[in-house]
């Protein structure tokens, strides 16, 4: 995985806050092979099952006072694709069954009502069914390919896979295109989208494409057009656009996290534009206090710039991807700074979360994960920096 030149680049990172004085601090292998051990860990049971197959999302939001299925099959697929993604998965059996039990429940998922896609069920307002719709799928698709599957399992998953692109498909906004949490009541009235939630569907929708699922042209276009009408000549990300919007270069510290979402999904759409990629990475450094000051923290959407704690590892998922699609050469700085900021937020037992509730640790650690990854080449190449001296404090 990591080359050894970068075991004496983390010594770098002593100065973290989750590193204590006089300890060493771990190599990139150890955060990646902690991490997994973390989220495997935190691996449970949903109502009423018998075995533990679930990473549930929680946050604030509930449905007849529960975390909202969406939440249950999207913070599951969220953990898997790390788990998925993270080396040595040939060799890890009980990382495997793990799997597998995800992989069950997702794809089982296709039944839910709360995911249902009909009209007659989904009809707008707060609802985070899409969550599931897009993770799922991305997650399902690589399950297939990395797993060994049971015949009567992998027809199960391409069925579910099947389900969850057609409700991207059914439940896309009209007229604007994209996907939104918060739409107006009716889906079949135009409103509003979110780039926060059109980007990884747009992925989703890429993905499921490559892997030779039927996924109309004009679908991916839409999407794209979506995107482009939420950016403002100064590379700020509108919160939400079924218009043209007014530009506001004031609220990029609370934008930073959809702007590298925007720019990444648009540069696998084809349609990348290193000098947005690399303002949106610069943002994300240059602000990036205004995430932590509302990580763990109470609240959602809160002034000035309307961050709430669920965007604190979406922000830095993207952030790390941003930095893998820039030049080769403008990477390994990029990848080492990075890696610092990431481990300002680590809890002392080696996982990361955004909220106050516990569960969310195997989404904000899957993250972790995934951004992590995404950077390996760049720091696999990146010069190892003199060590600071130790803290004295």
């Amino acid at each position: 995985m990591f080359t050894a030149s970068v075991v004496s680049f983390i010594l770098a990172l002593q100065a973290a806050p989750s590193v204590a004085a006089g300890d060493a601090a771990p190599t990139l292998n150890e955060l990646v092979r902690i991490g997994v051990e973390r989220i495997a860990a935190m691996q449970s049971k949903g109502p009423g099952a018998d075995v533990a197959a679930e990473w549930p999302y929680e946050g604030v939001y509930r449905v007849a006072n529960d975390i909202p299925y969406g939440y249950r099959v999207g913070g599951t697929s969220i953990a898997g694709l790390a788990l998925l993604a993270a080396p040595g998965l040939e060799n890890d059996a009980p990382r495997k069954e793990a799997l597998c039990r995800a992989v069950e429940f997702v794809a089982g998922s296709e039944t839910e009502p709360l995911l249902s896609f009909d009209p007659s069920v989904y009809r707008g307002g707060y609802d985070v069914r899409n969550w599931a719709h897009c993770y799922g799928l991305r997650f399902l698709l690589r399950a297939k390919s990395a797993l060994q599957l049971t015949p009567e399992l992998a027809e199960k998953v391409d069925g579910c896979a099947r389900f969850f692109l057609e409700a991207l498909k059914k439940t896309e906004i009209p007229t604007v295109g994209g996907w939104q949490y918060a739409r107006n009541p009716g889906i079949e009235n135009a409103c509003s989208m979110s780039p926060f939630m059109t980007a990884p569907c747009l992925e989703a929708l890429l993905e499921a494409k490559a892997a030779g699922f039927a996924v109309e042209p004009e679908l991916i276009a839409r999407s794209v057009h979506a995107l482009e009408m939420c950016r403002g000549e100064s590379g700020f990300v509108a919160y939400g656009t079924e218009k043209e919007i007014r530009d506001q270069a004031s609220q990029i510290p609370g934008a930073m996290g959809r702007m590298c979402a925007t720019e990444v999904a648009l540069a696998k759409a084809g349609k990348q534009d290193n000098a947005r990629l690399r303002f949106a990475v610069e943002s994300f450094f240059e602000h990036w206090l205004e995430l932590e000051k509302r990580r763990k923290k109470q609240g959602t959407h809160v002034a000035p710039y309307g961050v709430a704690p669920y965007y604190f590892f979406y922000a830095h998922l993207y952030a790390a991807s941003a930095i893998a699609l820039l030049p080769e050469a403008e990477q390994p700085p990029l990848a080492t700074r990075f890696v610092s900021v990431l481990l300002k937020s680590r809890d002392a037992d080696g996982s990361w979360n955004d909220r106050v509730f516990a569960r969310s640790a195997a989404y904000s650690t899957a993250m972790s994960v995934l951004a992590l990854l995404d950077l390996e080449p760049a720091l696999s190449s990146a010069p190892a920096p003199v060590a600071p001296a130790a803290r004295t404090e």
